[in-house]
């Protein structure tokens, strides 16, 4: 009777060690794919930010050319000019509100992070 008492108890014990206890390898995995993700979103928030700085240095060009055509009286090329600026200023846009996701997108990955570690 003591030993099947002995035993049913350490299968109990046993099994809530195995129950409770944590999954380290599932855990680094995470915590692995948090930092890639943290990764991969400050580097496409430096593309973004580098592709903002040339859109402004291609819309800076195009106003001289733009200045240039419209005193030249040339307004064909001028309305050219007018377009790819629109194009530009849209392309800037759209840049930062990619920077505003990947913003959002770091804040989350660094919570998540936190919270994998504080396991």
């Amino acid at each position: 009777m003591r030993r099947r008492i002995v035993s049913l108890l350490c299968f109990a014990v046993l099994g809530s060690v195995f129950a409770l206890g944590k999954d380290t390898v599932t855990e680094r995995r995470d915590i692995r794919s948090d930092r890639r993700d943290l990764r991969h979103d400050r580097a496409d928030r430096r593309s973004d930010r580098r592709d903002i700085r040339s859109d402004r240095r291609d819309i800076a060009k195009d106003r001289r050319v733009l200045r240039k055509d419209v005193r030249r009286g040339n307004y064909k090329a001028a309305r050219r000019e007018q377009r790819n600026i629109r194009s530009d200023r849209r392309d800037i846009r759209s840049d930062r509100r990619d920077l505003r996701h990947d913003r959002k997108d770091i804040r989350a990955d660094r919570r998540d992070l936190r919270a994998d570690r504080r396991k």
